[in-house]
């Protein structure tokens, strides 16, 4: 059934001829793109956004990866807290920095004469509230690999078939989800989020995300990786380090990493009326 998966993406991309990929660097895409390059050549181009919410490690890693497989790759600026709106954080922030970017992309694919604009989505993404792809709907970009039906699981499993890096990598969001929603988005907040999860990489932790409450940092990891924090040496590196940045009080949440945590607030109604 794996290999049916793999076979219809294949031919989907085949069909649309020539592309422009939305290039993040993470998991999703860079198949994508890898898978892409194998079909339809130098009839793809992979654009990578560098904005305040995407950390440079993840530029440069997707920069080095596009080098690896001579695309052709173009990385454009795309600073969400230049967005009207944006920087107040509403539920539906998503919605108006995708529409920006995919318009840029746009723009970019009726420059170089390539006929489609895709992104990384999968069947996975249908699950959890995202208004970014409504903005994606709207914009007429396509999601290859969720018509190919492809599940997260699918993509690790193809991508360490074809000898990815990525295939293990943890998943990853913009900056700005680790703000509450209604409060303030600033260059200020998003780099204080950008070290402290930097300094959680560098002692070993795989998959971080450092929301940015006020005064306090809440740290999720994988739930497996909740044990490494019993450790008095570990928890004092990490509170010294966290206030050192900026937050006076440094938290552990006791469940651990989960996609959308930030969403949990979300009544359904709220979902409704942003969609």
């Amino acid at each position: 059934m794996g290999e049916d998966k793999l076979s219809i993406l294949k031919k989907n991309l085949r069909n649309l001829e020539s592309i422009a990929i939305a290039y993040s660097g993470g998991v999703d895409s860079t198949f994508l793109l890898k898978v892409a390059c194998e079909v339809l050549g130098d009839k793809v181009i992979a654009i990578t956004a560098k904005s305040s919410t995407y950390p440079e490690r993840e530029l440069m890693e997707a920069k080095k990866f596009a080098e690896e497989i001579g695309v052709k790759h173009i990385i454009i600026v795309s600073e969400e807290l230049d967005i009207e709106g944006f920087a107040k954080n509403p539920t539906n922030r998503c919605y108006y920095c995708k529409k920006e970017l995919f318009t840029k992309i746009q723009n970019i694919a009726k420059e170089n004469k390539v006929k489609h604009v895709v992104d990384g989505s999968n069947m996975d993404d249908t699950g959890d509230y995202r208004p970014g792809m409504i903005a994606a709907k709207e914009l007429g970009v396509i999601s290859p690999l969720k018509l190919s039906n492809m599940t997260k699981d699918d993509i690790r499993n193809f991508s360490k078939q074809y000898g990815l890096k990525t295939w293990n990598k943890p998943s990853f969001a913009c900056l700005s989800s680790r703000v509450p929603y209604g409060s303030n988005i600033t260059i200020g907040k998003l780099k204080m989020i950008e070290n402290a999860e930097q300094f959680l990489l560098d002692l070993g932790f795989r998959q971080v995300r450092v929301r940015h409450h006020g005064e306090i940092a809440r740290i999720e990891v994988s739930p497996e990786e909740r044990e490494a924090f019993f450790n008095l040496n570990t928890m004092d590196k990490v509170s010294e380090k966290l206030k050192e940045i900026g937050f006076k009080y440094v938290t552990l949440d006791l469940f651990g990493y989960r996609t959308g945590s930030m969403n949990e607030v979300l009544t359904d109604k709220q979902k409704i009326l942003n969609q």
